[in-house]
């Protein structure tokens, strides 16, 4: 399976959005689709900053982007599955 084009990853994205919109996702596959893609860019994230750091030596202002961007994900990935707690 190859990866899709800007264009039909764009075209895939619309679609999904409208399917959400509009209630037509019986099967949960428009729901699923773009929580993978916003997890995909949270880890992304993770990615870039590991990179950074491995290539700055392990620098200590590095790693605490890379730690940044590990709360991150952890934070809203909790979120996005309602299992956030709520501070007041």
């Amino acid at each position: 399976m190859g990866k899709p084009t800007d264009e039909e990853l764009t075209q895939a994205l619309e679609e999904v959005s409208r399917m959400r919109e509009q209630g037509d996702d019986p099967h949960f596959v428009a729901k699923s689709l773009l929580n993978i893609y916003y997890r995909f860019h949270l880890l992304e994230k993770v990615l870039q900053a590991t990179e950074r750091y491995l290539h700055s030596g392990q620098a200590v202002h590095e790693h605490t982007l890379l730690v940044k961007a590990i709360n991150e994900y952890h934070s809203k990935e909790k979120r996005s599955a309602g299992e956030d707690e709520d501070t007041y």
